[in-house]
């Protein structure tokens, strides 16, 4: 899952396309799962949260960060960190991978460019032939109101 970029500051791990983050920008802490899971549970630390901060994800532009706010407001912490956490695995290893997917998933949405909505007008032809359509309706309803009397 892990993939290692060489940059020249060091070595990076790949986030998204284009995207990573320094080692030591990704603090994972791992505390106890809740749930079911017998005597397992009790005593294994499987449960994984991720922060990491939106600006020091290498690779994304100032209004990509801002997207990636915007869109997890929920997930920022006080601090500025954006909390990732998985415990749905029984493995610390698979929660850890699984922190990592999302935040790739999350990353991937927020470098991508909205698309700019330009507003459209019908042309003439258009608004002709819908005027025709309303007139011919018309008609047919005028039509069954003088049949009825």
């Amino acid at each position: 899952m892990e993939d290692v970029v060489s940059t020249p500051s060091g070595s990076s791990i790949a986030v998204a396309a284009g995207v990573s983050a320094r080692p030591d920008d990704l603090r994972f802490h791992f505390a106890r799962s809740g749930g079911p899971g017998g005597q397992n549970v009790n005593k294994v630390n499987s449960k994984s949260e991720l922060r990491v901060r939106p600006e020091n994800l290498i690779g994304m532009s100032g209004a990509a960060v801002h997207r990636l706010k915007v869109a997890q407001v929920n997930r920022m912490t006080v601090d500025g960190d954006l909390l990732i956490v998985a415990d749905a695995e029984r493995s610390q290893y698979a929660n850890r991978v699984a922190c990592m997917e999302k935040l790739r998933a999350f990353v991937e949405a927020a470098v991508k460019e909205p698309k700019i909505r330009r507003k459209t007008r019908p042309s003439a032809g258009a608004r002709e032939r819908r005027l025709d359509s309303k007139k011919a309706h018309s008609r047919i309803k005028a039509q069954r109101r003088s049949d009825d009397f």
